[in-house]
């Protein structure tokens, strides 16, 4: 046990100074103070304090303390001679990046197997301060040599576009001159083809069809761009496109715009003409000429406006047509009507809108979707009544864009693709052995989804990927020929090195329909549409660029050496290889 030595002290002097003033003093008796009884009632019980800890900032009241002067502070200045000279300042160095070079021309020539030549040739010359001319020649042509295919299967199409121009402040213009020839073979015999004929008779037939189908384009037009005034631009084009069984086919088309800005809004109004006329020698049964001809005019008026966050553009499309022919005329109304509003800035946009048009159709666009068509056409426009759609874009990070698209379609007289019906007789025509399509039209609903989502992963990596998904409603057909369903794209290019770049593409189609009858077999039940197999296409490409001026490249197609079909009965080309050089040069 602690002895706290301190406290004894202090409580012993306490009872001291206590005992001394518990007695009362008598002034009388100050030098003899004598003896008293003094009765303790109730002896002492000392006690401790309870005691208070000091506060390190005592209170002060500020009631009596002077107010404070206000001091003001001056600053005396005098003139102070001085002898520094300061150092010329010196930016710090900075590595620039070299810039590529740029070329105004290129020529480019590859070759692989199945007799593949591409090649391409890119010229522009300047001849003054403000005009140019130009020039492209284009040729991919391959021998052919796919797999269990008995008729040629051979292609080859060229091509050359030459263009003279000016450039100016107020008035830009060019004028366009090009031709093009293309020959491609109807190899697509049925599988069952000659299944009745004995294997001489089969293999004289076979012997005695010349699939060969050539195709000529020339044309001719021209741009004309205002960067002041009403007139802001017109387009005009006329093409005329032939082959060798007699087809003919000419169309002419001119396409002014005008727009002019009150306030807010831009007013805008396209015209259009546009004629069109060709013939077939023979329909398909060989027993008429086929003639058609068309004359469609047309107004777009539409005002846009934007309001905060909200775009519109409000207009409709009006037209005349006129079918030569027949002498049938009508008036057609569309709506061009759409908006969009930024819901989460850039990065979520909300549009919607209604559109419809008139679409001529022509034997040049349906060769250049599909060069295995008979020369029989039945050539007509599609009445494209409306399309409703509604969807969001914008961007899920800086480097990463979407787009998600929802529409309904409604077609009357939608254009499709379905195989002709054959004979196996020697006198038919060499289209006519089932190895030939045809264009048939119903009226459509589409219903469509599609997304999309493109990505700049680095300064070396994108990638981009899309898709459609699609259901069809006929009204007179039985299918929706040669559409498929579900349609997806992938790609991505890479820069390895400074030196090296590569690329990969792959796609995939789902699932058709088509169908065609060998007519000199009596059928009890009619055979059901064929289903053609859904298909997968995977191709790469890589590049080594030797120089500014020199790049070596290499193209693998079809890796997947899938021997799959585009069209009833044309299966393609399997692996494909392609080395070849771009060349970049100035005059």
């Amino acid at each position: 046990m602690k002895i706290n030595f301190k406290s004894i002290i202090a409580f012993t002097l306490l009872l001291i100074f206590q005992f001394s003033f518990a007695q009362k003093k008598d002034p009388k008796k100050e030098e003899n103070i004598g003896t008293e009884e003094v009765n303790v009632v109730k002896p002492y019980t000392p006690t401790i304090s309870d005691a208070f800890k000091v506060s390190e900032t005592p209170a002060v009241e500020d009631e009596g303390n002077t107010k404070k002067e206000t001091i003001k502070y001056n600053i005396f200045s005098f003139p102070v001679a001085s002898t520094f000279t300061p150092s010329k300042g010196k930016a710090e160095g900075v590595e620039k990046e070299k810039q590529a070079k740029l070329f105004n021309n290129y020529a480019t020539v590859g070759g692989g197997n199945y007799g593949v030549l591409n090649a391409e040739l890119f010229v522009i010359q300047d001849l003054g301060a403000d005009d140019y001319v130009g020039g492209m020649f284009r040729h991919l042509s391959s021998q052919g040599g796919i797999k269990s295919v008995e008729l040629q299967d051979s292609f080859y199409d060229t091509s050359i576009d030459l263009t003279y121009g000016v450039r100016g402040k107020d008035l830009s213009w060019n004028f366009d001159l090009g031709y093009q020839n293309q020959i491609y073979n109807w190899y697509g015999l049925p599988t069952d083809f000659g299944s009745s004929l004995t294997p001489v008779d089969r293999d004289v037939l076979v012997d005695g069809i010349n699939p060969q189908h050539a195709y000529n384009n020339l044309y001719l037009g021209g741009k004309i761009d205002l960067g002041e005034g009403a007139f802001q631009e017109a387009n005009l084009k006329f093409n005329h496109f032939s082959d060798n069984l007699g087809s003919s086919e000419n169309r002419f088309y001119v396409k002014p715009s005008l727009q002019f800005d009150i306030d807010n809004l831009a007013i805008k109004t396209n015209v259009i003409v546009d004629y069109l006329g060709g013939s077939f020698e023979k329909d398909y049964l060989n027993t008429s000429s086929i003639k058609y001809g068309f004359a469609n005019f047309g107004i777009a008026p539409s005002i846009a406006m934007q309001k905060e966050d909200w775009t519109f553009n409000l207009g409709v499309g009006i037209f005349y047509s006129s079918d030569l022919e027949k002498n049938d005329s009508k008036f057609l109304i569309y709506p061009q009507i759409n908006a969009s509003y930024k819901v989460v800035g850039d990065l979520m946009i909300f549009y919607a809108g209604a559109e419809g048009n008139l679409e001529q159709n022509t034997y040049a666009d349906f060769v250049g979707q599909n060069p295995y068509l008979s020369p029989t056409l039945n050539v007509a426009p599609t009445d494209k009544q409306y399309d409703v759609f509604a969807g969001l874009k914008g961007k899920l990070t800086n480097n990463i864009g979407y787009n998600i698209r929802g529409s309904y379609v409604n077609e009357r007289n939608r254009a499709l693709f379905k195989s002709n019906d054959y004979t196996e007789d020697a006198t038919n025509e060499n289209y006519a052995f089932g190895n030939s399509l045809q264009v048939v039209y119903d009226d459509m609903k589409t219903v469509s989804f599609y997304g999309e989502l493109k990505a700049d992963l680095s300064d070396e990596v994108t990638f981009g990927i899309d898709g459609t998904f699609s259901s069809y409603t006929n009204d007179i057909q039985s299918e929706a020929w040669n559409l498929p369903s579900i349609k997806l794209n992938a790609k991505a290019d890479f820069n390895i090195t400074e030196k090296w770049y590569a690329g990969v593409n792959v796609f995939y189609v789902g699932e058709r329909k088509d169908q065609k009858l060998n007519t000199n077999i009596v059928y009890v039940t009619a055979p059901s549409p064929i289903t053609l197999d859904s298909y997968f296409d995977l191709n790469a490409h890589v590049g080594f660029k030797y120089s500014d001026r020199l790049t070596a490249f290499l193209r693998l197609n079809n890796i997947t050496n899938q021997a799959y079909e585009k069209w009833l009965n044309y299966p393609v080309q399997g692996f494909q290889v392609v080395l070849g050089a771009n060349y970049k040069f100035d005059f």
